[in-house]
């Protein structure tokens, strides 16, 4: 193959071409791994002289790869197959110095280094996205590690101070016992003291009288000493000792109480960690919000006020219920959001599915797609199901899991879990719920709050 091959061929392109040709060859990697030939010199080469110069700067046989390369470029692939022909009628001719071996088309090579470079691009590509993956749940473990540390320090210090007010209840109920002991004793003590007491003055009235036999009044003495002293029958008198099982029994159940409540309220701890690894970013989306809804700039926050808002009534918006959804959809896996109701009288909180009525009066319910909860003055309602709670909800934590088809609802602050649905129909996507309420001529203004959940996100 000779470089005056290249020639004919560039003599075979319009002017137009040609033009393109050079500008191809100005390019900066108009070819994997060349370099761009400089304008200067192209800009008045004939073909002669831009073959020239190709020849020069990447020696024939690249000049040649070049040239099929932009020819395909410039759809002339009627020349490309030119050249390919002419090289293939020359194939036995090694005396040729300028003979170029070739065995296959140029541009496929060229296509498959191409392919493969993006194969590679995309190997490492998704290496340093397990990187990132490995490093943010090595972050996640070590915080939970932390967590849990705390926690067990907590409950260590919780247990070491019951076990120290239990013992010192018991050992305050031993010294009752034992002081009630030992006031019962002395007092024997002091009755037979005083018993003695007598015992000894009438043995000296009895050793007088002995002396004074022949005493006038000796007899009438005699019958009076004679009499039995006003004592007590002793030998049916003893100090029952205290008995403490009752009093340890008491304390060793106090301690098994004490044990099994911050037992359950770590493994709860615990549960809800695991499931707060879940948590996604959620915000609330303007266009599904009824038109009384107040929203923060960034999405977060929700409230009820008295000003009706002039926005379009687009199918997506709810028009008579006080609703607003969140903007992320989820169709697949777990997530977790919590949202902060310290303060409200009335909330709605939970996921629906895409399809729920949007439109007038709604009942939600599972069979509806509303997986919901909400406050009703002071009761906590889901689906007609009254719960029972420790106390006012101040943060909630939602849960999904749709694989399991299943959504829970958690008390943030005590890791309690309030309620669980489960075998939902969930078909489609999900999207987070959240209702206000009213606010009531003020009562119940307070946002409903988007929080963020332990660093997760």
């Amino acid at each position: 193959m000779t470089s005056t091959d290249i020639w004919k061929t560039l003599e075979n392109l319009s002017e137009k071409q040609f033009k393109e040709f050079k500008w191809f060859l100005k390019l900066e990697g108009n070819a994997e791994g060349f370099s761009a030939i400089r304008e200067a010199g192209l800009e008045k080469a004939d073909g002669q002289d831009t073959v020239d110069l190709m020849v020069q700067k990447y020696g024939c046989s690249r000049a040649l790869e070049i040239t099929m390369s932009i020819l395909e470029e410039i759809n002339r692939n009627d020349l490309k197959q030119y050249l390919l022909k002419t090289i293939s009628s020359r194939r036995k001719d090694l005396k040729n110095p300028d003979y170029v071996p070739l065995n296959c088309d140029y541009g496929k090579p060229k296509s498959k280094l191409g392919a493969r470079k993006s194969e590679i691009k995309l190997m490492i590509q998704k290496r340093q996205m397990k990187i990132l993956e490995i490093n943010r749940s090595a972050e996640i473990s070590s915080k939970s590690a932390d967590t849990h540390i705390v926690h067990s320090e907590r409950v260590s210090t919780v247990f070491q101070q019951s076990v120290k007010r239990i013992m010192d209840d018991l050992i305050e109920a031993i010294k009752e016992k034992q002081e009630t002991t030992k006031k019962l004793a002395e007092g024997l003590v002091r009755e037979l003291e005083q018993e003695i007491s007598e015992l000894e003055k009438r043995g000296c009235e009895v050793e007088q009288l002995s002396r004074n036999a022949d005493c006038p009044d000796f007899l009438q003495s005699f019958s009076d000493l004679n009499a039995p002293p006003p004592t007590k029958n002793w030998a049916e008198v003893s100090v029952p000792l205290p008995t403490y099982g009752g009093i340890m029994g008491t304390a060793v159940n106090q301690l098994e109480e004490t044990f099994r409540t911050e037992k359950e309220a770590l493994l709860s701890k615990a549960k809800l960690e695991r499931v707060q690894q879940s948590a996604k970013d959620v915000t609330l989306d303007p266009d599904t919000a009824n038109v009384n809804l107040n929203l923060s700039a960034d999405g977060k926050e929700v409230y009820c006020d008295d000003a009706t808002r002039n926005l379009p009534d687009i199918p997506e918006r709810f028009n008579l219920a006080i609703n607003v959804l969140g903007k992320q959809s989820f169709s697949s896996g777990r997530f977790y959001y919590e949202v902060q109701v310290k303060g409200k009288t009335s909330w709605d909180l939970g996921v629906v599915k895409e399809s729920i009525n949007r439109k007038g009066s709604i009942s939600a319910s599972p069979e509806k797609g509303f997986w919901t909860m909400c406050l009703r003055g002071d009761q906590h309602i889901a689906h007609n199901v009254h719960l029972s709670l420790k106390h006012q909800l101040e943060k909630v934590g939602v849960f999904v899991d749709y694989e399991k088809a299943s959504v829970s609802f958690y008390d943030v602050d005590s890791a309690d879990l309030i309620h669980s649905f489960a075998h939902c129909s969930f078909t489609g996507k999900l999207f987070p719920f959240f209702s206000p309420g009213l606010q009531c001529g003020g009562s119940n203004s307070t946002p409903l709050i988007i929080s963020p959940v332990n660093d997760y996100i």
